[in-house]
């Protein structure tokens, strides 16, 4: 097959468990850009975290963000922006604060900005250390009044109750798409995002096709996009579920997974 692009998730899979890029990641994308094949990355990121470790890679490439409600081009033009409207915004934020005041940090994205109700909140330090993006602190009800609508907004919580967390909401607001990324973090977006429709709008801009893709994933969140494109690979520290649906599976995300798939292939030397 002849593979024009290559799609791949963060967390997981580009980094490794330490939260690093892995020397042979690097090469593997310096490798594919030398054959315009571009590497995108699909996160529930924040644009500005991905710049940082596309600046780490050394390359320019388009971003798939927010689990694919917003979808930046090459020159970080927008191709695609999915918010969240106003009712159903106040009204999830409500509900968590009413159930779980204790128990759910929110974070609130919008476009390039990441706002929280307390900056100095250890599972917000947290989060900064491992993005290296700063959050600012802010009146969630006051963004809502000046339509400052997020992408997504993000629950911090304990791995115990996650996914009671997880199923509540999901009952309580079905026209939302309510997701775990991991044992402690719930991504929340409009019901129609999701990292393959964030795909489909990138292909598009590109005229390619999703027989033409690769795509690398390691948890729930990446099943719709493993599934959408041409090859979907799922690292050797994905969930079981994850690597059933997987057209094949590489090794774990510590062990030069994306670079020794994509050498398996012959996409690189």
């Amino acid at each position: 097959m002849d593979w024009k692009i290559v799609f791949s998730d963060i967390d997981g899979t580009v980094l490794n468990s330490k939260h690093e890029l892995l020397a042979s990641t690097i090469e593997a994308v310096q490798k594919l850009a030398l054959k315009n094949i571009p590497f995108v990355l699909v996160s529930a990121r924040m644009p500005k975290a991905m710049k940082l470790i596309l600046d780490e890679m050394n390359v320019k490439m388009p971003m798939i963000s927010y689990g694919g409600a917003l979808v930046l081009d090459e020159q970080n033009q927008i191709l695609y922006d999915d918010k969240i409207n106003k009712l159903d915004t106040k009204a999830i934020i409500d509900e968590i604060e009413l159930l779980w005041p204790d128990d759910v940090v929110i974070n609130y994205y919008s476009d390039d900005n990441w706002f929280v109700k307390d900056e100095d909140n250890k599972a917000v330090k947290r989060e900064e250390n491992i993005t290296n993006v700063k959050a600012c602190q802010a009146d969630f009800k006051e963004l809502i009044n000046k339509d400052i609508l997020p992408n997504k907004i993000l629950c911090m919580t304990k791995a115990n109750i996650s996914s009671k967390i997880e199923a509540v909401l999901q009952e309580k607001f079905p026209q939302l798409n309510i997701v775990r990324s991991s044992d402690i973090l719930i991504e929340i977006m409009n019901k129609d995002v999701s990292k393959a429709n964030g795909i489909e709008v990138l292909l598009h801009h590109l005229n390619m096709t999703p027989a033409q893709a690769i795509a690398f994933g390691d948890n729930y969140n990446d099943l719709d996009m493993l599934d959408f494109i041409g090859l979907g690979v799922a690292m050797g520290n994905a969930p079981d579920d994850v690597k059933k649906i997987a057209f094949a599976v590489t090794e774990d995300n510590n062990r030069d997974g994306i670079y020794k798939f994509l050498r398996k292939i012959k996409l690189i030397d």
